[in-house]
């Protein structure tokens, strides 16, 4: 797995909400259905879009999708991916698939996921606390990257959450300038 070398700084409240409201109104003119598959950031992506009033007119739903066995029976993460030591919930393979699945169950045109490990535990072989990967789906098909992450539990989630709204706001410009 390939880390983006960056880290970000800790967004604030206020940077989220105009973010979210920026990924809200380019989906909504566009028309986009938009959905999430999320699991180190427990809701947060969700929590975010939906706190922009209008944002029912575009924003479908959320899974979070904590638990391995919810990946893999609710969002079809395949058990391959799964129980391969070397992919497993946190790989690229997992994020890609959460968003895929997330699409598919939402009816949406466009689904982001988060998995990682937020920490202060859970670091594995080659995967350290602050590891986060996230996928994208669009009905050409799936994308992720890979992050290292700083900072306590609290402050992983939060850039990862600022992270997914980001890839949500590139992608939507990028279907804007295709038209």
């Amino acid at each position: 797995m390939l880390y983006l070398a960056e880290d970000i700084g800790l967004p604030s409240d206020g940077e989220l909400r105009l973010l979210s409201s920026r990924v809200i109104e380019a989906a909504t003119l566009l028309n986009v259905g938009l959905a999430s598959a999320e699991s180190c950031t427990g809701g947060m992506v969700s929590a975010v879009l939906t706190s922009i009033p209008g944002s029912s007119s575009t924003f479908l739903g959320g899974v979070t999708s904590y638990a391995i066995r919810i990946k893999h029976s609710l969002l079809g993460v395949s058990k391959d991916v799964l129980e391969d030591v070397s992919k497993g919930a946190v790989s690229e393979e997992c994020a890609q698939q959460m968003a895929a699945g997330a699409r598919r169950v939402m009816s949406a045109d466009l689904a982001v996921s988060t998995t990682g490990i937020a920490g202060p535990s859970g670091a594995e072989p080659g995967k350290p606390v602050g590891t986060v990967v996230f996928g994208l789906s669009v009905e050409e098909g799936e994308r992720s990257v890979a992050h290292l992450l700083s900072g306590d539990r609290d402050e992983v989630r939060s850039k990862a959450c600022l992270i997914a709204l980001g890839l949500l706001y590139e992608e939507l410009e990028g279907m804007r300038a295709a038209l």
